[in-house]
């Protein structure tokens, strides 16, 4: 993983002009820096330039700093510019926000081009989706960890009441770790309130790409996990659940009796998977293949989807 730092947190009252450093700035999910002219710009919420950027423009001959490019945040340590869109990024202990755009059209020559006949930040600089809530302040550390954040939500009412070890999870989280960040391993009881809250929490404020459940998807009365993804989807991804319950049944005919589905929430799968670890570990290997590419198109990926 790269790291790197926070060399100066930077606001401005109004678009179009310089930022100045105010070294800590509370930060809103889906908005960007309080008090910030350019939050809640759409997808372009919070701007990043490193320092070694604006070296290049010192080399040039322009006295320049931190805040001169209009940029929230000045970092050091990281290639910008090389991020993926999609990159997630780790702001202190706590703060995650999202690579969403590389550089950006200058529509207007600014002052700085007219001195030198060259802008680093159409380039270079970056901008971020602010995944939750939280606070930035100089001398953060900035961390780029993968791309894609899964969490494993295990179902038992035994497992949460401590009366039964989890072992899915874990053998869950083995797979899932060759693709994703694992951000860990939530278990609660069999409650449709209590899943659905859960799920609700991890994608909406802690910003991750997938959910994984494991456990209630039978027919006994506690069994309760789709209905409760139900409750909170956005749109169902039935291909998901039908390729699992065709490849487990030519393991063993009961797999016809799951009612496990999958969905999409804002821009997140969710999967439900078996509740024990054989069949878990087994589910999740037919799909795995393909939720990468889901989540590129729920994302935004214009591209085709030829074979």
């Amino acid at each position: 993983m790269t790291k790197g730092k926070v060399v100066s947190v930077n606001v401005s009252d109004n678009k179009g002009e310089k930022k100045h450093n105010i070294g800590q700035c509370k930060v809103i999910r889906a908005f960007g820096l309080e008090n910030d002219a350019h939050g809640g710009f759409m997808h372009r919420q919070i701007s990043l330039l490193s320092a070694e950027s604006i070296e290049k423009m010192r080399t040039k001959g322009v006295h320049v700093g931190a805040g001169d490019f209009a940029e929230n945040l000045t970092v050091e340590g990281i290639d910008l510019p090389a991020l993926p869109i999609g990159t997630t990024l780790r702001i202190g202990e706590s703060l995650f926000v999202r690579v969403t755009q590389i550089g950006k059209e200058c529509h207007s020559r600014c002052a700085i081009f007219q001195q030198v006949g060259d802008c680093v930040m159409p380039r270079e600089g970056i901008f971020v989706e602010v995944l939750n809530d939280g606070t930035v302040s100089v001398g953060d550390e900035i961390e780029v960890v993968m791309g894609l954040r899964a969490h494993i939500i295990t179902v038992s009412d035994k497992g949460s009441a401590g009366h039964r070890v989890d072992r899915s999870g874990p053998e869950i989280r083995k797979i899932l770790e060759k693709t994703f960040e694992v951000t860990g391993i939530t278990i609660i009881p069999d409650e449709v309130s209590v899943i659905a809250q859960t799920i609700i929490e991890q994608i909406d404020e802690k910003g991750v790409d997938v959910v994984v459940t494991t456990g209630g998807t039978g027919v006994s009365k506690r069994d309760v996990t789709p209905e409760a993804t139900r409750s909170v989807i956005d749109r169902e991804l039935p291909g998901f659940a039908e390729v699992m319950r065709m490849e487990s049944y030519k393991i063993t005919p009961h797999s016809i009796i799951s009612r496990a589905i999958c969905g999409i929430r804002r821009e997140s799968i969710i999967i439900n998977l078996p509740g024990s670890p054989k069949a878990a570990t087994e589910c999740l290997t037919f799909v795995l293949g393909a939720i990468p590419h889901a989540l590129s198109k729920i994302k935004g990926d214009q591209s085709d989807c030829g074979g």
